[in-house]
């Protein structure tokens, strides 16, 4: 796994009572660059194969960013625990009020919550955006603390696409799960 470019996160069961939620910056690229890099080469909650490097992850962050929705990061005494962004589900239109989300933890904070404080201001971020729906495609129905932290955030699972990824030497599920964000569709959208 690349290094992080800063200080190894605590072990701990809890957040750092410091850890500070905010929008990322193009000087948080390679601390996300190498958390994904783990993800990617260590993991199955991203069925990519190779690591993009630094210069892919600004395009993917420029990408988000041009359509004003949030990319945030997780940092605790100059150190980036975790990032989250919130991505259009589909390109066509009539998607536009219906948000992915992505969230990836330095393995060495993982457990501590900054995932939930991570979606939990991802979420209230993409309600102020006006999004209405929220979808999380978790990668491999084993990724349990995915799942459990979705759920905790009160997305319901609504299907899994079964063995539709292939990594490791083995089939990976999509679990598929839905939150309402705001009114969801019981109200049209602002004019």
């Amino acid at each position: 796994m690349p290094a992080l470019p800063c200080a190894a996160p605590q072990a701990s069961t809890m957040p750092p009572p410091a850890t500070l939620i905010r929008p990322s910056t193009e000087a948080d690229l390679p601390a996300m660059t190498a958390i994904y890099a783990n993800a990617v080469l260590s993991g199955s909650a991203s069925f990519e194969i190779d690591a993009p490097d630094a210069a892919e992850m600004g395009r993917r962050r420029a990408d988000v960013a041009a359509k004003a929705l949030p990319w945030l990061v997780a940092e605790s005494d100059g150190a980036v625990l975790g990032y989250a962004y919130a991505s259009p589900f589909r390109p066509r239109l009539a998607y536009r009020y219906t948000l992915e989300d992505s969230i990836y933890v330095h393995e060495a904070a993982r457990g501590r919550g900054i995932g939930r404080l991570l979606l939990a201001e991802l979420i209230a971020r993409s309600e102020a955006a006006g999004a209405r729906q929220m979808i999380a495609a978790i990668g491999d129905s084993a990724n349990r603390a995915s799942i459990a932290l979705h759920e905790a955030a009160g997305f319901a699972r609504v299907g899994t696409y079964r063995d539709v990824g292939r990594k490791f030497e083995r089939w990976l599920d999509v679990v598929l799960m839905q939150r309402m964000l705001g009114p969801g569709g019981a109200l049209p959208p602002a004019a």
